[in-house]
């Protein structure tokens, strides 16, 4: 159950957050280069499994994304909140796969699930 829940949530998120980039007129391009770059910070397991867990976790929690929403919409900087929105969209499209935060026991083990 707290897996679909889980899924489900991410698939709002997703949904939402794609609207939301769409509706301001934001670029596509952009959105699909973006998309998939907070995967970067899986480099970390290069180093180690706990270093790699927490860049993971940190490119995959809603809090940096968020604040650079609200930091864009306080200030009207439109590239703090395209840059918001795509990461929101990429974090929502994760969760709704079954991709979660990673334990530092590996990289399949996460919050949702061993993958």
């Amino acid at each position: 159950m707290n897996k679909k829940l889980i899924r489900i949530e991410g698939l709002v998120v997703l949904a939402l957050g794609t609207y939301f980039y769409f509706s301001n007129g934001y670029n596509w391009a952009v959105f699909l280069l973006l998309l998939l770059l907070p995967d970067v910070f899986m480099i970390g397991y290069a180093v180690s499994k706990k270093t790699g867990a927490y860049l993971y976790n940190f490119a995959h929690t809603f809090v940096t994304p968020l604040l650079l929403l609200l930091v864009g919409l306080a200030f009207s900087v439109n590239f703090l909140i395209m840059i918001g929105l795509i990461w929101v969209v990429h974090i929502g499209m994760d969760r709704m796969m079954g991709y979660g935060l990673k334990y530092e026991t590996g990289f399949k083990d996460t919050h949702i699930q061993r993958l």
